[in-house]
């Protein structure tokens, strides 16, 4: 078996963090996966959707978390992002679309699309959620019943197994899908002395939003998704393969590489 091209830590939690693994298997990478947020849907009674016009879906999480706690499938539904499209797809919804973006992509979406008058608006949301989506509606005359029905617990310490790569120095670049992940990193780095140890280490952040967090640490460089998505994440990757070929590539200060992109989403 080839060597892997790249060995990444993927810090999602282990739902998304497992086809995320697949992918980048798929590329030639080798995904260690460090799950910085345990996810926990909440038991409850089944939702009350009469009378509403459809549901607003910002994260897989909230598509598995509503899909436990309703069977009906025929109501539309408004992604924030592709990857959260295709998960309330196969979770069995048949309208659904995507807002190819963030939580203020996906309040201009509703507002092209719907009508204030013709119902309230479902949002399935976690206790902890990026950005005011309900804000930018109501701004817009909209009523929307923010449902919490998950939880995204943060780790308490990074594995051993983790920390001894980092410490080695065996691991190529982390990828950090959400701000509150990446605080989280930053925590759990410094407790466990690694936060002058990433030199060999390149952040790959999904948004401008996400890269903020993690400008702490002492990075090798710190590359930004020009799009807050995991297609455009996945694409900065494999230029560090080229790069890491070059004599010299870990030397120099941390480089920056992306726009400038405020997006957010829910982990």
């Amino acid at each position: 078996m080839p060597a892997p091209r790249l060995r990444l830590l993927v810090t999602r939690p282990r739902e998304d963090a497992e086809p995320l693994a697949r992918a980048l298997a798929a590329r030639g990478h080798e995904a260690v996966i460090e799950p910085l947020l345990e996810i926990r849907i909440a038991e409850g009674p089944a939702l009350d959707l009469d009378g509403v016009q459809g549901l607003l879906l910002t994260s897989a999480n909230g598509v598995r978390a509503v899909a436990r706690r309703t069977p009906r499938r025929d109501l539309p539904v408004w992604a924030v992002g592709d990857a959260t499209a295709r998960a309330a797809r196969g979770a069995g919804f048949g309208q659904v679309e995507s807002a190819a973006g963030a939580v203020e992509d996906l309040a201009r979406l509703i507002v092209a699309r719907c009508d204030p008058s013709a119902g309230r608006l479902v949002h399935a949301a976690g206790t902890a959620v990026a950005g005011d989506l309900s804000e930018l509606l109501a701004q817009a005359g909209f009523t929307v019943d923010r449902q919490v029905l998950y939880a995204a617990e943060a780790a308490e310490d990074l594995s051993p197994g983790t920390v001894s790569r980092l410490y080695a120095g065996t691991i190529d670049a982390i990828l950090f899908f959400s701000p509150r992940t990446a605080r989280s990193f930053v925590r759990l780095a410094g407790r466990a002395g690694l936060s002058e140890r990433l030199g060999p280490v390149t952040a790959f952040c999904l948004s401008e939003a996400v890269a903020h967090e993690v400008r702490t640490l002492g990075w090798g460089a710190v590359r930004t998704a020009p799009r807050p998505d995991q297609a455009s994440l996945l694409a900065l990757i494999d230029p560090l393969v080229e790069t890491r070929r070059e004599p010299g590539s870990h030397s120099g200060s941390p480089k920056e590489c992306g726009p400038e992109n405020r997006g957010m989403r829910d982990e």
